[in-house]
């Protein structure tokens, strides 16, 4: 039997990519993130699931290590991995954002931004002619600003609940961001087991019809 890997995305994610691989008939009952098996198999399907971390997916995908995964746009912008985007799930969906404090960047000419995604924040001001002084991040970027390290951050907002309990508010949309689904180049052209599958995610997408 073909087998196919697909790389999960752990975290926020992970409910919704598991509720359709079931809604295209794969049977996750035995699938937890709570497992400490990184790799697991759906039987008699020829399925195999790996879980990793939003950053990994688009690596593990370009070199053909599972050839195919599920993650963020965010991360396939910052990352830009030579895949296969197929296909806008329509879950997750969250935007990235300028923010700050209210009236805090008033009259500057020149911004520290915090953010985790270093090349997104250079390319977006650099389109606004904004000069600025990137400070990469991995922790709670809403630190920045308040402690002084930078005047603003870029990151995902959901609900704003983190920012406002922060002091924070949200000063420019950056853009909408969505879970996507991506292919290795090379199993795409020689797995069909692959190929049916992104044709009953693509039916499913439709609503069944």
């Amino acid at each position: 039997m073909e087998v196919v890997k697909i790389a999960l995305t752990k975290g926020r994610l992970l409910k919704d990519q598991i509720k359709l691989l079931q809604a295209i008939g794969y049977d996750c009952n035995h699938i937890s993130p709570q497992d400490r098996r990184l790799v697991q198999e759906i039987p008699d399907k020829g399925l195999q699931v790996v879980f990793l971390k939003a950053q990994d997916v688009p690596t593990y995908v370009e070199h053909g290590i599972v050839d195919m995964g599920i993650v963020g746009k965010d991360v396939l912008l910052e990352v830009k991995k030579k895949l296969y985007e197929v296909a806008d799930l329509r879950f997750g969906r969250c935007h990235l954002a300028v923010a700050g404090r209210k009236g805090g960047i008033d009259g500057k000419r020149h911004l520290k931004v915090a953010t985790k995604y270093p090349n997104i924040a250079k390319e977006f001001f650099a389109a606004k002619g904004q000069s600025v002084e990137i400070i990469k991040q991995e922790g709670s970027v809403e630190l920045a600003p308040l402690l002084g390290l930078s005047d603003v951050i870029l990151d995902i907002v959901e609900t704003g609940s983190t920012l406002r309990a922060n002091g924070l508010v949200v000063l420019e949309e950056v853009m909408e961001i969505s879970a996507r689904l991506v292919l290795n180049k090379v199993s795409y052209k020689t797995k069909l087991k692959l190929r049916q599958i992104i044709d009953e995610i693509d039916l499913q997408l439709k609503g069944g019809c």
